[in-house]
């Protein structure tokens, strides 16, 4: 919602793996929340704390709000929670709604559909969402690799 917590991590943890795969000039990477309300804050200091300890850096990432422009430049729009897919969905155009997808469709090693929202929580809370980041981001590039790198798309 407003890109401190959940997306910011997403989109540190999904950075790294697209330059470990050096598939910077193939992939592009952002984040952004369904409100504007912390347009231009830096993430929550217990996501970037959580972050920092397992190797991510997420100091260059600031909140914004999801703009007109963004449900065109990217072929993928991920919500982590119900209500923000719904807020996506509401905000995009008919031509670009089947962009928007759940971060969690892309996890190999959870049934849940919804990244829990930490904000309000302990620690442990960042700690589930980067474990559940983590697995949904490898699957998330896989997926990537597999249906338009390799395919030229």
């Amino acid at each position: 919602m407003g890109n401190l917590c959940r997306s910011p991590t997403a989109h540190g943890v999904f950075q790294q793996l697209v330059n470990e795969q050096d598939l910077n000039n193939s992939v592009v990477v952002d984040s952004a929340g369904t409100y504007a309300y912390q347009k231009g804050k830096k993430p929550d200091p217990r996501a970037s704390s959580i972050a920092d300890k397992r190797g991510y850096n997420l100091s260059s990432i600031r909140a914004r709000k999801i703009a007109d422009d963004d449900f065109k430049k990217f072929n993928y729009i991920l919500a982590m929670d119900d209500e923000n897919y719904t807020d996506l969905l509401t905000q995009s155009n008919d031509e670009h709604k089947h962009k928007i997808k759940r971060f969690l469709e892309f996890s190999t090693q959870t049934k849940l559909h919804e990244v829990p929202d930490p904000y309000y929580g302990g620690l442990n809370g960042f700690e589930i969402v980067l474990d559940l980041v983590e697995d949904a981001s490898k699957g998330l590039l896989e997926h990537i690799k597999v249906t338009h790198l390799r395919s030229g798309k």
